[in-house]
């Protein structure tokens, strides 16, 4: 396949078919250079050389009654992560201080369980007035499945994005978790849409499934029209599901980067959780074909650090995206 020729297709609006994207997971590694080049044509002609930056600050930590298989938060889990009920306002509050500290452009407020309480929404959303008139970041909100209103809450709080991954593609969903459906993830999705909040929503690869399944994730997700893309890549917790699963490398993590942007060009694809242990040496890379990382720690695992972020985009000859894309978001 001529990846070149495709990229610029694909940069005149052509979507590609399920049997291209099939040869871009399976190109050969001889050939990732080629590959990646290609993928940073569609990058770069819809983003520059700028890299997003998003921190996380996980609000509320274990205790969750969702079994899904990768969580060491899960209700399943043996792993003995720190656990503790939703943070004070001023905490979260602090930490938009130390994200504004980092350059990060947006601030995601994460916690676990299955949806938010009404006393939890009222404390994020408290924290979020606060920090809107304090810092110039977006806020991403990340709280589980949403009930009726909640999404309008959240907005009028001032939160600009709400993520819910899809995590996998409907077809592997019940392998990874029983307790809520696929379609409830696309579900809160939606709310959010219609709330006027931009929508992110990824995915977590790694977790067993087959190329196809890698393949309908993407597709899913232009289905949905998510701004943001999350791609993580698993990093198997002791005592859940997947403990000790490790079926990835870096040059199968690269392809993946380079299929989200084949197929969701005009989206920003975040390289996220896992992108450490599973790219290692390779990370730099990966920035040729997503635009967006997480900087500092994620949930339950430890990030690179942040000044360390920071030079590898230097050293690419990348800039800190403060403003956004030309992309609405």
């Amino acid at each position: 396949m001529n990846f070149k020729s495709l990229a610029s297709d694909v940069v005149d609006g052509y979507e590609i078919s399920e049997g291209e994207a099939m040869e871009i997971l399976e190109c050969p590694d001889e050939k990732i250079l080629e590959l990646l080049n290609s993928a940073y044509q569609i990058r770069k002609h819809y983003y520059g050389n700028k890299v997003k930056l998003n921190m996380i600050i996980n609000t509320k930590s274990g205790a969750c009654p969702e079994n899904c298989g990768y969580c060491a938060q899960s209700r399943d889990s043996s792993n003995p992560i720190q656990k503790y009920r939703m943070m004070h306002k001023d905490t979260i509050v602090a930490g938009a201080e130390k994200a504004h500290q980092l350059n990060s452009g947006t601030y995601c407020i994460v916690a676990s369980g299955r949806g938010p309480t009404t006393r939890e929404l009222n404390q994020v959303t408290g924290a979020v007035k606060e920090i809107k008139e304090k810092y110039d970041l977006k806020i991403c909100a990340c709280l589980g499945i949403l009930k009726p209103g909640q999404a309008e809450q959240l907005k009028e709080s001032g939160v600009d994005r709400y993520n819910h991954n899809i995590n996998t593609s409907e077809n592997h969903h019940d392998t990874i978790t029983t307790s809520h459906s696929y379609q409830d993830r696309v579900a809160t999705v939606n709310k959010a849409k219609n709330a006027g909040i931009s929508p992110c929503s990824g995915v977590i690869v790694g977790m067993k499934e087959s190329k196809q399944d890698v393949i309908h994730m993407a597709i899913a997700l232009k289905e949905l029209d998510a701004d943001s893309i999350p791609v993580n890549f698993l990093h198997a917790m002791d005592g859940t599901l997947l403990e000790g699963t490790d079926e990835l490398n870096p040059l199968y993590c690269l392809k993946v980067l380079s299929l989200f942007r084949f197929i969701n060009p005009t989206k920003e694809i975040r390289i996220s959780g896992g992108r450490e242990v599973n790219l290692r040496s390779l990370q730099p890379l990966g920035l040729y074909a997503a635009n967006s990382i997480f900087i500092g720690d994620y949930l339950t695992t430890a990030g690179q650090e942040g000044t360390k972020d920071h030079q590898m985009l230097r050293d690419l000859g990348f800039e800190v995206d403060y403003e956004g894309s030309k992309m609405p978001v």
